[in-house]
């Protein structure tokens, strides 16, 4: 599909959702292993339709290094485990109290806060364990830096400090640089997590891996000023979730504090600047490129 200018991205995507998909029914226990509720409420967020973002972006970042698919498989599913994780627990009450994602009960509305905590907290720990018991690569210490990458990408640098600082700006006036690192970590750590872990296990130069870091920064920052404009512009049905949910929880957003126009003209620039920073990778990045494209263009 690559090198003959007619790049089939979505087939692309299907493939290696395909792909995700079949390894994460492997990994994660089936609904009537004990406790069956915990399992089925696990599987219940995990399979329910997401778009397998960040695991397409591990396996991508191998490939554009020359690696496969295969090889980073276990290490993509952990990502989206952790990712389901941090889904189910913003949609609590405590959170954003969300009734609905992806088009159907939120886990707690499904199955009640306290199953929807603890199917969280069992997924993210199950993240782990998946890599520990299952991701091959030569070199032992790269399971380790693995482990480490994605763990400060969800935790209090990452993901996890993003959060606290988004819930702390609830309401409050804050500063574009504020917002940016609001975003930069709620979102854009783990998705730039997601592409260094797979040009690591696919053997990548320093050089590759900086440079996928950077597309990371810049594609992150797209992503969620993208999510910020349609939370606006779009519907319940096409989201799949409440629209309006910031403006309900007084949340800090791009078009709050820029306006539509210009949020959207901040998000191309920096998915322009996403796909600059891959110069150097040559046509094997091309599915990295098509995915930049895809987040300024997506209704959802």
């Amino acid at each position: 599909m690559i090198g003959d200018g007619r790049f089939d991205f979505a087939a692309y995507l299907a493939d290696r959702a395909d792909q995700v998909n079949a390894a994460l029914d492997r990994f994660t226990p089936e609904e009537n292993i004990h406790p069956a509720s915990l399992h089925t409420a696990m599987r219940y967020s995990l399979f329910a339709g997401g778009k397998r973002i960040r695991p397409l972006l591990c396996i991508a970042a191998a490939e554009a290094v020359g690696g496969e698919a295969k090889q980073v498989l276990p290490t993509a599913c952990a990502l989206e485990m952790i990712h389901t994780f941090s889904l189910i627990h913003d949609d609590l009450p405590a959170i954003d109290n969300d009734d609905l994602r992806r088009g159907r009960p939120t886990a707690h509305r499904k199955f009640g806060e306290a199953m929807a905590v603890l199917a969280g907290d069992a997924l993210h720990t199950l993240a782990f364990a998946t890599i520990a018991r299952h991701q091959q690569a030569a070199d032992p210490l790269t399971i380790i830096a693995v482990i480490r990458e994605i763990a400060d990408a969800s935790g209090t640098p990452g993901m996890v400090g993003g959060q606290v600082d988004d819930i702390a700006a609830e309401g409050v006036a804050i500063s574009a640089e504020t917002l940016r690192s609001i975003h930069e970590r709620k979102t854009g750590a783990l998705l730039t997590a997601s592409l260094y872990v797979g040009a690591l296990l696919g053997g990548a130069s320093a050089g590759k891996r900086e440079a996928l870091q950077r597309y990371g920064a810049q594609v992150g920052v797209a992503f969620q000023i993208v999510d910020d404009i349609l939370d606006v512009v779009s519907d319940d049905v096409t989201l799949g979730k409440p629209a309006g949910s910031d403006a309900k929880n007084d949340k800090a957003t791009y078009p709050k504090l820029f306006g539509l126009e210009t949020s959207g003209r901040m998000a191309q620039e920096a998915a322009d600047s996403a796909i600059g920073a891959l110069a150097s990778l040559g046509e094997a990045a091309e599915p990295l490129r098509c995915f930049a494209r895809m987040v300024v263009n997506r209704d959802r």
